[in-house]
């Protein structure tokens, strides 16, 4: 083959044509670490990686995690011995050579399609241009089957969706600098004219002076800082800014403890600031909102929000929540469907009713509406009840045609309570009328705050969310309430619980004592049902009885409420509360002790992926494992003058015998 020129398309043996990606490959820069673990993204054409290497490890993750091998089909050269394009394939591709021998060995081929193809570019990126995910024989990762290829990845236990972050942090396999392609294709259609006098800003961040320099100051010296900073960005095809994604490593960890639950918090967008931000958000131990990771989008798009969503998920380590919150936005809800397609997705009820006003506030009797809507989405126990209500509403006021009315109802198992009991929303939810839910930028950022301003408010944010955080930490081991000997539920629930958390338990407690009634109305086996009458405020000043049905399986201490306010806030209301202590519990069950609200449960805000995971041969750990060790030795180093002089003599003999050693490629 002929000498192919590093500034030319190379001429492929196995094609007559040049393969050439049309439009814009959506770029993205992994500048900072990518976490890969045994669930990654299939492969798709636009992906781009560091090096050969690094594009074999990464298929190579993807097939375990399915249950196949991995062989390398073809590798082309150039004359300078460079490598310029590879195809990597299942195991069971092509067939074995006829076999002369007497007693060959059984054919195990199956002539499997599957493949990616991937070829250098002029960038000196190895970017992925064809692929075939679909094999022709069964597949599985549950066979436990053994692959020569997997031999290579070290630790490859699949992680169970909960498990405690210091055991996860040991199976994260790393590579740097992957480009994801938002669209899953490497295609894009894009008119080439919008990008003369005038610019599509759907495209491209919309900077001012000094915006992009800030982005860059304050990403550079983050990662200097942190090395587990993690950042992403989107050009479009001129090279500009399109999409911004980042994480500091305390939000990496965090995600490990309170990733359950996540609201995507796109206020910035609607209400058009100066910042277009998306914040990511989980609650902590305290109940408190914590930053789970933030990112810049050029316009509420499908596209960026997908790139956003997919960047967000590589960094935590693609691990996906098992609800998602966000506004009612049919761009929104289109692309968690496509990247969370197995989370709940829920739909911000605080924030539908903020529209009420917008939307409905010209009917005539608008305040009286506003009273029997509230009715019908926060007191309906059961969905046939929400259901009556509000066809009652619908016809009493006479607004069957409202369009925004008819859209929220066919989406009313999103954000109407009654339809979400099932789901494990830790707080985040807002299923009561006086809950209110407060951005985490709260204060610290308004529609006109510039771009260049914006970091410095963000690390104000954090510092403050940190610091309150540690404070309620010290104050939740220290502090002892004093308890009146009412229930045992307290001294349970006050020894455990941080004391936010405590406090809102509290109240359920105390609550046992305004339900004034309890009968048993059916019995099923081990399980039992009871009907607890409760006294209720609806309205100011007004009152009334309600009837909760609450099911108590005798045998497995499994206990549901017909109001659901375990799934909704973490803890047992007082209805189930009261069933228990006429059952003669003197402890509520484990299984409704929660750790993600223990005082007691150590958390370590420190992304370490730890000695025992380290695979030598992939150039990523290498580096990782190198900079820890190195930061150890400044640490120690920088105490007096004679460490500092030994610490640098002990490094500039190592630097020497490295470069003595002939470096060979991995």
């Amino acid at each position: 083959m002929d000498e192919v020129s590093l500034n030319s398309e190379p001429v492929y043996d196995d094609e007559g044509d040049e393969f050439e990606i049309e439009g814009d490959c959506a770029m993205t820069e992994y500048v900072g670490q990518t976490g890969i673990i045994q669930n990654p993204l299939p492969p798709a054409v636009g992906m781009e990686f560091e090096s050969y290497e690094d594009v074999y490890y990464f298929y190579n993750c993807y097939a375990k995690e399915q249950g196949f091998g991995v062989r390398v089909s073809n590798t082309w050269y150039r004359k300078s011995k460079e490598r310029y394009r590879g195809k990597l394939s299942c195991s069971s591709a092509g067939f074995k050579k006829k076999s002369e021998a007497n007693r060959p060995r059984p054919e195990t081929r199956t002539g499997c399609p599957a493949m990616i193809k991937f070829r250098l570019m002029e960038t000196k990126r190895w970017r992925i241009i064809e692929v075939e995910l679909e094999h022709n024989h069964l597949i599985s990762p549950t066979s436990g089957k053994f692959y020569k290829s997997h031999k290579t990845l070290g630790l490859g236990t699949k992680r169970p969706l909960q498990s405690d972050v210091a055991e996860e942090v040991q199976t994260i396999r790393l590579f740097r600098t992957v480009i994801i392609d938002a669209d899953g294709n490497g295609n894009a259609d894009v008119d080439e004219g919008e990008f003369g006098n005038n610019v599509d800003h759907s495209n491209q961040l919309r900077f001012k002076e000094g915006d992009a320099q800030a982005v860059h100051n304050y990403f550079c010296s983050s990662q200097l800082m942190n090395p587990n900073f993690f950042y992403s960005i989107d050009l479009n095809e001129k090279g500009c800014l399109r999409n911004v994604f980042w994480a500091d490593a305390r939000s990496r960890v965090a995600y490990g403890y309170f990733g359950d639950v996540v609201a995507i918090d796109t206020t910035c967008l609607t209400f058009k600031y100066e910042v277009p931000l998306v914040s990511f958000i989980g609650v902590n131990h305290h109940g408190h909102r914590v930053l789970l990771g933030c990112g810049l989008v050029a316009g509420e798009t499908i596209e960026s929000y997908i790139w956003l969503f997919r960047a967000w998920l590589t960094c935590m380590l693609g691990r996906p929540p098992q609800a998602i919150i966000t506004a009612q936005c049919r761009t929104l809800q289109a692309s968690v469907a496509d990247v969370f397609p197995r989370a709940s997705h829920c739909l911000c009820l605080s924030l539908i009713m903020q529209k009420i006003p917008e939307k409905l506030g010209g009917l005539l009797e608008f305040e009286a509406f506003k009273v029997a809507l509230s009715r019908a989405v926060y007191y309906s126990l059961r969905a046939d009840e929400f259901e009556a209500t509000w066809e009652d509403m619908i016809q009493h006021f006479g607004i069957r045609d409202h369009k925004w009315l008819q859209a929220l109802y066919e989406d009313r198992k999103r954000w109407v309570p009654v339809y979400l009991k099932d789901i494990f929303l830790a707080g985040m939810f807002p299923n009561q009328q006086n809950d209110v839910v407060t951005p985490f930028f709260d204060g610290y950022l308004h529609r006109h705050t510039p771009l260049k301003e914006f970091f410095d408010k963000y690390d104000q944010a954090l510092r403050t969310s940190q610091q309150e955080e540690a404070l309620a930490d010290l104050e939740s081991r220290n502090s002892r309430f004093v308890l009146k000997p009412r229930c045992y539920f307290e001294f349970q629930l006050e020894k455990l619980y941080t004391n936010d958390i405590f406090k809102k338990c509290q109240r359920e407690v105390e609550g046992i004592y305004s339900c004034f009634s309890t009968r048993q109305i059916h019995a099923d086996g081990r399980t039992i049902t009871y009907m607890v009458k409760e006294h209720v405020e609806v309205e100011e000043n007004r009152r009334e009885t309600r009837d909760y049905e609450v099911s108590f399986d005798t045998s497995e201490m499994e206990i549901f409420c017909v109001c659901g306010l375990f799934n909704f806030k973490g803890y047992l209301c007082r209805h189930a509360l009261t069933v228990l202590n006429q059952n003669g519990m003197e402890e509520i069950p484990p299984q409704y002790i929660l750790s993600r609200w223990r005082k007691d449960t150590k958390r370590t805000y420190v992304l370490d992926h730890g000695c025992s995971g380290i695979d030598i041969n992939n150039p990523v750990h290498r580096y990782d494992h190198l900079y820890r060790c190195v930061v150890q030795v400044v640490e120690e180093a920088r105490k007096s003058q004679d460490r500092y002089k030994d610490a640098i003599q002990a490094l500039d003999e190592i630097l020497n015998k490295v470069h003595l050693i002939e470096d060979h490629p991995v």
